[in-house]
């Protein structure tokens, strides 16, 4: 109609235009020239060359990101769209979902629930009154397990299609809780008589770092750690470890022994011929000083490996 109606202006207004007498009012001035300006007569051109020829059908420039259907797409945000009630109202399918789950977490804990549940639980403290399940599936797929999503780096993570820094925060938050928990089970303990729980604590802590990182657990004379270091982060597959600083704050400790502890963020926690070369450097320097090594550990996404279990100490 529009078009149209633009088509019978034009076409008017050039029929006025090659009219001798032009219409009372029409383009007409008391005491200047009778017809229009060049800058109208520009314009009607403009115009006139925009109309589209007859017949053509024509299309909106930009379509609607959205399609009016009562149930969404698989491949949609929000999964199953819209339900109808015995009432005949229409809501969102997720509507009192949060609240179910929450009381099937609370009633029946954690262990009969999917991964993905159990992490939609979390985002829902950063991300409100939308449906995160598709989120949280999303992360699992992305990082491979809940140990991977929430050890995951706030640029990989943010990578993620709905990821906000609120959802960072609050996997930093829960790696905080599980870190810490892990790492009371091992403090003013005797390590070689909790060796699991010690072993729990650093797969919790390293298992799913993205870069290596050095750390060494400082033990008294009664093998009870007194200090748990970082001393070095390194890149994908290297960390500079020096003896010398290791041997200084074992005797600014008063430490009796200490354990190694370094992981390989390929997963694969086979050493290489570094990590063997500079655990006997390290070793033949803690002698000098009657420091004894208890193991060298090297922390995979699966697995672990010990030095002195395999005869390397």
């Amino acid at each position: 109609m529009a078009n149209w109606i633009i088509s019978q202006f034009s076409k008017q207004a050039r029929q006025r235009l090659t009219s001798k007498k032009p219409p009372s009012g029409f383009g007409q001035d008391r005491t200047g020239p009778v017809g229009f300006s060049e800058s109208a007569m520009r314009g009607l051109a403009d115009l006139d060359a925009r109309i589209p020829p007859p017949g053509v059908v024509t299309q909106p420039a930009y379509a609607r990101p959205f399609k009016g259907n009562d149930r969404l797409s698989s491949e949609a945000a929000a999964g199953g769209g819209m339900v109808t009630d015995r009432d005949g109202n229409k809501r969102p399918h997720y509507w009192g979902h949060r609240e179910r789950l929450r009381t099937r977490f609370l009633t029946g804990g954690h262990k009969p629930m999917p991964e993905y549940e159990i992490l939609e639980l979390l985002l829902f403290n950063a991300i409100p009154r939308i449906d995160v399940k598709p989120l949280a599936k999303r992360l699992l797929a992305a990082f491979g397990d809940l140990n991977g999503v929430v050890a995951a780096s706030e640029h990989r993570l943010l990578q993620v299609e709905g990821a906000t820094d609120r959802v960072y925060l609050q996997l930093r938050i829960a790696e905080a809780f599980a870190q810490r928990m892990a790492r009371a089970k091992v403090l003013e303990r005797n390590v070689l008589t909790s060796w699991d729980d010690l072993i729990d604590y650093c797969r919790t802590s390293m298992a799913h770092r993205e870069t290596e990182q050095f750390r060494i657990l400082f033990l008294d004379r009664k093998n009870t750690i007194i200090a748990d270091e970082e001393q070095a982060t390194g890149t994908v597959d290297h960390v500079p470890v020096y003896p010398r600083e290791i041997v200084k704050r074992a005797l600014e400790l008063n430490a009796g022994a200490i354990i190694l502890v370094h992981n390989h963020p390929s997963g694969d926690p086979t050493p290489s011929q570094e990590d063997i070369q500079m655990t006997q450097q390290i070793d033949a320097a803690c002698k000098t000083i009657s420091v004894a090594i208890h193991d060298h550990v090297v922390i995979g996404k699966e697995e672990e490996y010990s030095f002195r279990g395999s005869g390397l100490l």
